[in-house]
């Protein structure tokens, strides 16, 4: 087969292609931690777990998870921050030929339930702090972060000092009912490890996806391990066993699942972990511990680089730095360049793609401003929006089209919006539109969908439109992305009823009762009516137009 002409922009020794085996992920955990032995895998504040550490943590977990009647194909969630017990969880469901199903812990319980109802899983590993939002289960295993802080730093919150208790208190809550993880990993009968097909389900991601809804996109272990192989081969410099990797995203994010759980295991790394972003916890980490491998989203790497710069800490380790979730901009590029040690290249995927389908080159080539051209094994092509079947010309605007071996099956429970994604040829509708120059650079100019992207985050108005419209003293309200100087904010026009007042702080504590902070509307504006279409559907442009203007 031909390569595509964009590969002539890619790093000198990055393939066109790249070989993926046929074998699950557990196979791709097994060899890791094995060739890892005495090798740091993880570190969190200072603790450090050994690869065969983390293989025989997953032994155990796996046991234990067998011992509360997990199955083969099973629907198992994970509702935890970054942190060990994290990673050991994954492992252990996949150990099982179970499927891990990934919830952000600051999720409401009405954001839960919807998406518990939908997968079913009657098993979850959990935060202790998130237990109580858990619809009832079978079985809840409470996990306490503060047991993998390092010893002395635990005793230390255990202290009677209002500030500690305080801390304390914020990271770890009694569960009564529940199974304590550390009792899980007490199980010491043998596994019945199962070996699924490189092509069973994996992992179920809920998304906002392309339509707005929250669905669950299905990834394979092809999809996964595929993704890995793929940002291997465009780090083609990382070296094995040598790699510090910063766990400054969400692993329950599909862009920190793969930048950490799959790729980080593949490349024997030490994984360090933060539960939350925090810039000067960062920095403190890197006068240690100075990472390799820096991934995140602009304005992490802006907060990052300015207070590098103000407390003097260096960050010229951090050669391997790649920027996804929103626009990458030349003022952000330089900052970073100017204190780190490589090149900061933007990035693009979705979830549907595990997540990664392009990149920009790090290499000379590369395009601040674009998302880059397709990673190696993956097919990109524009069309007629209108009708996916007609390709645009080269330089014309059109919708993203993918294909790869990281392009999901479909989603959960849910043909209808499968059919909407997935053409009958295999091809991935993103719902972007682009343009692509004559050396396959792509830049997007706009969106199909309606989804908000805020500090890497999908939000769909129509979720909190249906939740806001609930409020008491709103008729009315349509909500928006605002482009800002830090990337893309929620926003919302409000009808109110009549004789109510535009109380904004009173609304926001109510929406945050109700939704996830990222998702509540910073800014609203009262308007007389939405504007509309003839069909009544709200013109959303207008809106933005609105409330730029105010």
């Amino acid at each position: 087969m031909t390569a595509p002409a964009w590969t002539k922009n890619y790093q000198p020794g990055v393939p066109a292609e790249i070989d993926l085996p046929d074998e699950p992920l557990s196979a791709m955990f097994e060899r890791a931690t094995k060739a890892g032995g005495k090798r740091i895998a993880m570190e969190f504040f200072g603790a450090e777990t050994t690869y065969a550490e983390l293989a025989e943590q997953v032994d155990r977990a796996a046991a234990g998870l067998e011992a509360v009647g997990v199955k083969p194909g099973d629907r198992v969630a994970i509702i935890l921050p970054n942190c060990p017990q994290h990673v050991v969880a994954f492992y252990a469901i996949l150990r099982l030929g179970a499927v891990v199903v990934e919830h952000n812990p600051l999720y409401t319980a009405a954001e839960l339930g919807t998406m518990f109802a939908d997968h079913g899983a009657t098993v979850a590993i959990c935060w202790d702090v998130a237990v109580p939002k858990l619809p009832t289960l079978d079985t809840v295993i409470a996990v306490n972060m503060l047991e993998a802080f390092p010893t002395v730093k635990r005793l230390a919150l255990q202290l009677p000092v209002p500030k500690l208790a305080a801390t304390r208190n914020r990271l770890h809550q009694p569960t009564p009912g529940a199974l304590p993880w550390r009792d899980l990993l007490r199980t010491s009968a043998p596994v019945k490890a199962a070996l699924p097909a490189s092509t069973d389900l994996a992992v179920v991601q809920y998304t906002s996806g392309t339509t707005g809804a929250f669905k669950g996109a299905m990834l394979s272990h092809r999809n996964l391990y595929a993704n890995a192989l793929q940002g291997a081969a465009w780090m083609k410099d990382a070296k094995d066993g040598r790699e510090v990797i910063y766990a400054v995203l969400p692993m329950f994010h599909a862009f920190g699942m793969t930048l950490y759980l799959t790729f980080g295991i593949l490349k024997q790394g030490r994984l360090v972990l933060f539960p939350t972003f925090d810039v000067d916890m960062v920095l403190d980490a890197a006068k240690k511990r100075p990472p390799t491998v820096y991934c995140a989203v602009p304005p992490i790497y802006e907060k990052t680089a300015k207070r590098a710069k103000e407390r003097k800490v260096s960050l010229k380790s951090a050669k391997f730095c790649i920027s996804g979730a929103m626009k990458l901009t030349d003022p952000i590029v330089e900052l970073w360049e100017s204190v780190s040690g490589g090149l900061l290249v933007e990035g693009y995927g979705l979830t549907e793609t595990a997540p990664v389908a392009l990149g920009n080159p790090f290499w000379p080539t590369r395009r601040t401003g674009t998302i880059g051209v397709p990673f190696p094994s993956t097919l990109m092509k524009v069309v007629d929006p209108e009708d996916p079947t007609r390709e645009v010309a080269q330089g014309e605007e059109g919708e993203l089209l993918l294909k790869g071996p990281q392009v999901f099956s479909g989603y959960w429970n849910a043909p209808e919006e499968t059919a909407k994604a997935l053409l009958p040829d295999g091809w991935l509708r993103t719902g972007d539109v682009v343009v692509v120059d004559e050396d396959g650079f792509t830049t997007i100019v706009d969106r199909l969908k309606e989804i908000i992207v805020t500090g890497g985050f999908n939000v769909a108005p129509s979720e909190v439109e249906h939740v806001l419209r609930d409020h008491p003293d709103i008729e009315d309200i349509a909500v928006v992305g605002m482009q800002t100087e830090s990337g893309e904010q929620v926003a919302a026009a409000v009808v109110m009823r009549d004789g109510a007042r535009l109380d904004v702080a009173g609304i926001r504590a109510w929406a945050k009762e109700r939704l996830a902070a990222y998702k509540v509307p910073r800014s609203f504006v009262e308007v007389d009516e939405l504007p509309k279409s003839m069909l009544g559907k709200v013109l959303r442009k207008q809106v933005r137009e609105t409330i730029s203007g105010r």
